[in-house]
């Protein structure tokens, strides 16, 4: 099973959305886990993705940056 990284925060709502959009996958069947990321924990983190959040990466090491819609998530999650 794939192990994908979401980096965000606990006050980001479009972490939140891109959570459920990957809930909404999973739900559809797809196979894959991820960990969340809380970057305002590690300030190197922070200084990378701070205007970027959420970020999806990839166990390959490719990001996929917000905004994403469900086809691109779909996409990146089985490429």
């Amino acid at each position: 099973m794939r192990q994908f990284i979401v980096y965000g925060t606990s006050a980001c709502h479009l972490c939140e959305i891109a959570e459920e959009m990957l809930q909404a996958q999973r739900r559809a069947g797809s196979d894959f886990a991820f960990d969340t990321v809380d970057i305002s924990e590690s300030d190197a983190l922070f200084e990378r993705y701070g205007v970027l959040i959420p970020v999806l990466q990839h166990p390959d090491g490719r990001e996929l940056h917000w905004p994403f819609a469900p086809e691109q998530l779909k996409l990146f999650l089985t490429s």
